[in-house]
C-alpha cells in the first residue's frame, strides 16, 4: 500500500492518503524512535475514501515518528516529524 502525507511535519493533526481506496478497517499507529506505540487509530474506510485526518496529536512530544498503516494484509510506512 502506498501511503502519502500532505507534509512530513505535523503539529496536532495528521492528514494522510492511501492508494486503492476500498471498504475495510484501516489501522494506523504512530511509533516513536524506540519503536513504542504512541498513538493508534482504527477507522472504517469507505469505498472511495482515500484521505484520512487524524486529530488529537498535540500531546505527543516533538520528535521523529513512524506512521504504520495496515489494511488487511496490505501495509505501508512513512517517517514523520512532530513539531511543537
Amino acid at each position: 500500500m502506498l501511503v502519502k502525507s500532505k507534509s512530513a511535519v505535523f503539529i496536532d493533526r495528521l492528514t494522510f492518503e492511501v492508494d486503492n481506496p476500498q471498504k475495510c478497517l484501516l489501522k494506523a499507529v504512530l511509533k516513536d524512535e524506540k519503536g513504542s506505540i504512541c498513538s493508534a487509530l482504527e477507522t472504517e474506510a469507505e469505498n472511495d475514501q482515500h484521505i484520512f485526518n487524524w486529530g488529537g496529536l498535540n500531546d505527543l512530544p516533538y520528535g521523529v515518528y513512524t506512521l504504520e498503516i495496515s489494511r488487511g494484509v496490505d501495509e505501508g510506512k512513512m517517517k514523520l516529524i512532530k513539531r511543537v
